[in-house]
């Protein structure tokens, strides 16, 4: 029996023991039948074309794994999370939410766990509103991940509420008795007026080749403000599929900040979608990798209202036998008048064996709009690093210094400080460089 066969089989048993409520419920029976008839994507898909799942789909992973007893505590993991500030926590160890590492609330906003919010009746209309309706449901992965979730991270902002400190969600896996597949999911909705600050990441502390299915939901109320930050550095046999869905509302700002660094496969899927007048988009991403690692970075912006904005930057990286691949889109709606949307993709290949696929696109169905989009490839400049060393700078220290500040225009909109100090060492290390670039 496939992977395929043995995920849709076992649904009924899993659902009846995870069964969260009616509303749920439902929406696992429709997305399991949506997955039957799906299957996991492949090459022949045009939206997977350059992202080959199929070797990783033939491992034997563990779907449902059995509690572990776990002795790890908060030194073991302190390094996966960005330790120098203060912050709220929801942290999941194997997919099961840990209350000893985490640092939840209900007062200014309800920080704590879906499966918890789903089965109280206080948070039963945010559930049913959102949860299930920012995510795009046909697409295969999104509904395999509906259909088997089991937990994840619930973030209500109430309208008016500017969040006190940064939240912090964190994914640990320690499961050692063979591969795994987890599915988890977050719902997180600011509403009117808030303003919060996200760091997310995914980390496998057991050296095997998991396979996570993530999906988030983010529902952006009018005039709120959030600053999403999404930290990609894990083993190197993990591979990561991360889908993330964001709905604004008029007047709202939405940054989301990718950065890809470590994993055996990364496919990031990110999309927006403006409802109303005057929202402003940014996606920003930056990849450092080398190996054989791949990273696939799909994006999409659609603009429904008039005087709109989005911004959207990736760079890259690439070193070794590393493939990257970078496809976004910005769609604009006839409706749509009076927007600016600029799209770059800019990437440095420091192998000949290095490959990037890239394709920027623009479908423009409106008449008054600046629109712009572009994407380039190419090596370090070996008369600038020439320059460098004639200044008395190793060459190791130069080639790390050209293309640090190739990705620093992509740091410039980290609004926090810790979180930026951490990307850099961590693209220094990738560099393979001890530096303290300048902040």
């Amino acid at each position: 029996m496939d992977l395929k066969e043995n995920l849709v089989s076992r649904h009924l048993v899993f659902n009846e023991k995870n069964a969260k409520n009616k509303f749920v419920n439902e929406l696992r029976h429709e997305a399991i039948e949506i997955f039957d008839k799906a299957g996991f994507p492949s090459k022949k898909n045009e939206e997977w074309k350059y992202t080959n799942l199929a070797p990783i789909l033939k491992k034997d992973f563990k779907l449902f794994p059995e509690t572990e007893e776990i002795s790890i505590g908060y030194q073991d993991v302190k390094k996966y999370f960005i330790h120098d500030m203060d912050t709220y926590k929801i942290v999941f160890l194997n997919g099961v939410y840990s209350s000893y590492l985490s640092e939840t609330t209900h007062e200014e906003a309800d920080i704590c766990v879906l499966s918890s919010a789903m089965n109280k009746m206080m948070h039963q209309p945010v559930i049913e509103n959102y949860y299930g309706k920012i995510a795009d449901k046909t697409e295969s992965m999104v509904s395999l991940n509906t259909a088997f979730f089991k937990d994840g991270a619930f973030i209500y902002v109430p309208d008016n509420v500017i969040l006190s400190k940064p939240i912090q969600i964190v994914f640990l896996s320690t499961y050692h008795e063979s591969e795994v597949m987890y599915h988890p999911r977050n719902l997180i909705v600011i509403g009117n007026n808030a303003q919060a600050q996200i760091i997310e990441r995914h980390q496998t502390l057991n050296g095997k080749s998991n396979l996570t299915n993530s999906v988030t939901e983010v529902q952006v109320g009018k005039n709120a403000e959030l600053d999403y930050y999404k930290v990609q550095n894990d083993a190197s046999e993990a591979s990561l599929i991360d889908s993330t869905f964001v709905a604004q509302e008029r007047d709202s700002r939405a940054q989301f900040s990718t950065f890809s660094f470590g994993g055996n496969l990364t496919r990031n899927n990110l999309n927006f979608i403006q409802n109303g007048e005057n929202c402003n988009s940014i996606l920003n991403g930056i990849t450092v990798i080398g190996g054989s690692q791949h990273v696939d970075h799909h994006t999409k912006v659609e603009h429904k209202f008039p005087h709109c904005e989005s911004h959207e930057l990736y760079k890259g990286i690439y070193d070794e036998n590393s493939h990257g691949v970078f496809n976004g889109k910005v769609f604009v709606h006839p409706e749509a008048q009076k927007l600016n949307a600029f799209q770059q993709n800019n990437n440095v290949l420091l192998t000949d064996k290095a490959e990037i696929d890239t394709k920027p696109q623009l479908e423009i169905f409106a008449d008054d709009v600046k629109c712009s989009h572009g994407c380039t490839v190419g090596q370090l400049d070996d008369s600038a690093l020439f320059y460098m060393q004639q200044r008395g700078i190793p060459k190791k220290e130069a080639k790390a210094l050209l293309l640090y500040a190739f990705a620093a225009d992509v740091l410039e909109h980290v609004e926090i400080p810790q979180m930026k100090q951490r990307i850099t060492k961590i693209i220094a290390q990738k560099l393979g460089v001890n530096i303290d670039f300048d902040l």
